[in-house]
């Protein structure tokens, strides 16, 4: 996540310098309902989402990064944990 700069919109609890408020923060990311505010937040879903943001909701503020399947895969995996 450091990698790719999300912290720069994002406040990431456990990411180094990822104080971002021009985004929601993810603080508690595992307990929502609802990814971007429509998609539901599903491994899957959550991991596409990150990879392809407007493929999902074309109408994204989130930018397209060029994750690979693996890194969103662990990205998703680090957001469920934060509880």
């Amino acid at each position: 996540m450091s990698q790719y700069q999300c912290g720069s919109c994002h406040a990431i609890p456990g990411v180094a310098d990822a104080r971002g408020v021009s985004a929601v923060s993810l603080e508690g990311f595992a307990r929502r309902s609802y990814i971007g505010g429509r998609l539901p937040n599903r491994p899957s879903t959550l991991e596409a989402w990150i990879i392809d943001p407007h493929a999902q909701i074309a109408a994204a503020n989130m930018p397209a990064l060029a994750v690979s399947p693996e890194q969103a895969r662990d990205m998703a995996a680090y957001l469920r944990t934060l509880k």
